[in-house]
C-alpha cells in the first residue's frame, strides 16, 4: 500500500472518529469546562438558589437580585489561593461584578453533592 493510499484512509478514520465522537459526546465535548475554575462555575451556575440571611440584607442594599449574581459568575474568578472549608462543606471566595459594582462575594456548598446539592451565598462585600 503506497503513501497516498494510506492517507486517505487516515483521513476517512479520522472524519467518521471525529464525527462520532461529536454525536456521542454533544456539548460535554465543546462546553470547555475542563479546567478547576470552569467546574466550578459551572457547579455554583446551576446550585445558587438560597442566600444566608446576612447576605439576603446585603442583597436589599445591593442593586442586584440572585439571579444577577447567578449571571455574573460566567466573568468571575474563583480565588483558589484563599481556601477555607470545613470537613462538609466548602466555601468559595469568587470576585465578580454584580449590579455594576465589584464585589467579593463568599459561597457555601455541601463537599456532598449527593447530600444537599444547593449553594448558597453568604457574603457581598464590595471590593
Amino acid at each position: 500500500m503506497d503513501l497516498k493510499r494510506r492517507l486517505q484512509l487516515y483521513l476517512i478514520g479520522l472524519i467518521i472518529g471525529g464525527t462520532a465522537a461529536y454525536f456521542m459526546l454533544g456539548d460535554r465535548l465543546t462546553n470547555g469546562a475542563w479546567t478547576p475554575e470552569q467546574k466550578v462555575k459551572q457547579r455554583l451556575r446551576s446550585t445558587l438558589v438560597s442566600t444566608s440571611p446576612m447576605a439576603a440584607s446585603q442583597l436589599v442594599q445591593w442593586p442586584a437580585d440572585l439571579a444577577a449574581v447567578r449571571l455574573s459568575l460566567d466573568s468571575a474568578d474563583i480565588q483558589f489561593n484563599k481556601p477555607n472549608s470545613g470537613d462538609t462543606v466548602l466555601f468559595y471566595a469568587v470576585d465578580a461584578r454584580v449590579g455594576g459594582r465589584d464585589a467579593r462575594m463568599t459561597i457555601r456548598v455541601n463537599r456532598d453533592f449527593d447530600r444537599d446539592s444547593t449553594a448558597t451565598l453568604t457574603d457581598l462585600r464590595p471590593r
